[in-house]
């Protein structure tokens, strides 16, 4: 591995900037989906969801609902077949994230899978005994019947209490779904379809020959380079990714690394960043997402808190960070009011001398509102 290279904290914010293509977008969600290796998916929608903020800043022309589209198809009625999907969403490994994931993955899932359906825990681990009675019911039904939701089966016993599994059947298929025995094929109302692996995923993707343990770690940590495109390496993932990966050294910052790919975007002429329109991160946007990072690069204190009690929280339910040219200048909280179509402003805290306003308007008109 090269030596490190120093970069100044505002080069270094102007790259990010750059690199995540908020200025120069890719031309669609398959695009997006090869340069940042996954998209996480989140199912709240409080001002639109987590991976339509994610994709609206990277891709031209995105409109709302785009992932869930390019993953599987218009609807209920015209889910796409499998040789027509070229992407899926599954779990990263060791972590309880939800993503979008692009075909070539998916032989570096299969690991994380079979260690789940071994581990206890009652969210993603091996089937208790009750489960596995209704698994194999279950799995009979999808054999014959095809595209199914919890909903389809007729079980009214409770399930292991976690969070957004009440039922045991919901409880059932969630791990199913995490050992790799089922698939989401698509949603309906925002409710998980599942369906058999071969009816979901192309047959020579389920064929490929799965990768040993250490090209699945190198995998990992080259997914986590191009997801963040700036990133503290963890122990033992920088050996792994050594002729890969540039070591960036930023004054008051961990060590960090990207990818020798992307240095182009600091030896190329910088243009104006700070001339740009302010953006609405999405609160868990992959430029954002290490807070330490944050903290230290962007001198921003941020925390998602959505899932903190409203009594403690500091900025607000789905308050969404202001990018005003290479500064993270505050936040907006806001709330889609679908039934008046009107984008309400719940709170807002930015830096004197930004506007957060045009990035109000163009989040509003993305949704299809109107400004509250």
């Amino acid at each position: 591995m090269t030596g490190a290279r120093k970069v100044s904290p505002e080069d270094a914010r102007r790259f990010l900037r750059r690199v995540h293509h908020f200025d120069a977008r890719l031309p669609d969600v398959a695009a997006a989906l090869a340069y940042h290796g996954y998209i996480q998916i989140d199912p709240i929608n409080v001002c639109g969801r987590m991976h339509d903020h994610i994709l609206r800043n990277r891709v031209e022309g995105y409109a709302e609902g785009g992932l869930m589209r390019h993953l599987h198809g218009p609807g209920p009625a015209r889910w796409l077949e499998p040789g027509q999907r070229s992407a899926f969403e599954h779990h990263l490994p060791s972590t309880r994230i939800l993503a979008a994931f692009p075909l070539d993955a998916w032989p570096h899932l299969q690991s994380a899978m079979r260690a789940r359906a071994r581990l206890p825990g009652a969210w993603s681990g091996q089937l208790t005994p009750r489960e596995r009675e209704l698994a194999a019911r279950m799995m009979e039904r999808f054999a014959a019947s095809g595209a199914l939701g919890s909903e389809s089966f007729e079980d009214d016993r409770r399930g292991t209490r976690v969070w957004g599994a009440a039922t045991l059947a919901k409880a059932t298929l969630q791990k199913l779904f995490f050992h790799g025995r089922l698939l989401i094929v698509g949603r309906q109302n925002n409710r998980r379809l599942y369906d058999l692996p071969e009816r979901v995923l192309p047959g020579s993707v389920l064929a490929a020959p799965e990768p040993g343990a250490r090209e699945t770690q190198r995998w990992l940590a080259v997914t986590r380079l191009r997801q963040h495109r700036l990133v503290a390496l963890r122990r033992g993932e920088a050996a792994l990714v050594g002729d890969l990966a540039q070591p960036i050294e930023v004054e008051g910052c961990p060590a960090l690394f990207c990818l020798k790919s992307d240095l182009h975007w600091l030896d190329e002429p910088q243009g104006d960043g700070a001339a740009a329109a302010p953006l609405l991160l999405a609160p868990l946007d992959p430029v954002i997402y290490d807070r330490r990072v944050v903290r230290h690069l962007w001198k921003f204190n941020y925390t998602w808190e959505a899932y903190v009690p409203p009594a403690k929280r500091k900025r607000g339910h789905y308050a969404l960070p202001v990018l005003s040219g290479t500064e993270l200048v505050g936040h907006v909280d806001l709330k889609a009011d679908r039934e008046r179509r009107r984008l309400a402003v719940v709170s807002r805290g930015v830096r004197r001398g930004h506007a957060a306003a045009p990035a109000v308007r163009e989040l509003a008109r993305f949704l299809g509102l109107g400004p509250a």
